[in-house]
């Protein structure tokens, strides 16, 4: 940042660090320990598609290196009623470190042909022994985690987001400024 940004109260934004996303295996492994949430083996990454034959080309190329691998997970696109689309990945719920190779495949593959702007998140669902799930969302612009946990239409368990960020401190970067702390209501595999 240059003199004249900082004289005009310009900042830089914050770049995003993908490879944060290869921290979520061993914060997994507390979220098991702690609270007793199992990945459900779905993750999903959150863009808003561009237009034109340049990202409709990115996007078919991910979908076929993500269908032609040697074990390749079930892999789908869905869009939400604001306008976002959710490329998801279904997979092995024991094996999160693949889940998360997948999701960061998507996410600089996106971000590398100039499509990074229209990324939003990604997001790795966990379900305890009741049913009830609790997302794991990684901020694309922010470089930060935080948990979400849907109670019922519309309405989010702010009590257990709370513990849960203060869960996983240790493991990820965690999202501090609670007012960035999206309802992806509707998200795949929540």
């Amino acid at each position: 940042m240059g003199f004249l940004d900082a004289f005009l109260g310009r900042t830089t934004p914050k770049q995003a660090n993908l490879d944060a996303l290869f921290l979520v295996p061993s914060a997994a492994i507390t979220l098991q320990a702690s609270a007793g949430l199992r990945p459900t083996g779905s993750g999903a990454v959150c863009y808003r598609a561009a237009g034109g034959a340049a990202f409709g080309q990115v996007e078919a190329d991910i979908l076929a290196l993500l269908r032609d691998a040697p074990d390749a997970p079930e892999v789908r696109t869905s869009r939400d009623e604001f306008g976002f689309t959710w490329l998801v990945v279904d997979d092995d719920p024991d094996d999160v470190a693949g889940l998360c190779t997948d999701l960061h495949a998507v996410n600089t593959t996106l971000e590398a042909h100039g499509f990074g702007p229209g990324l939003l998140c990604s997001l790795v669902p966990f379900q305890d022994a009741s049913g009830r799930r609790v997302g794991l969302v990684y901020l694309y612009k922010q470089g930060t985690f935080y948990p979400f946990a849907p109670s019922g239409p519309q309405q989010r368990d702010n009590l257990t987001e709370i513990s849960l960020r203060e869960t996983l401190a240790g493991e990820l970067p965690v999202e501090r400024d609670m007012s960035r702390w999206l309802a992806v209501w509707g998200a795949p595999g929540l």
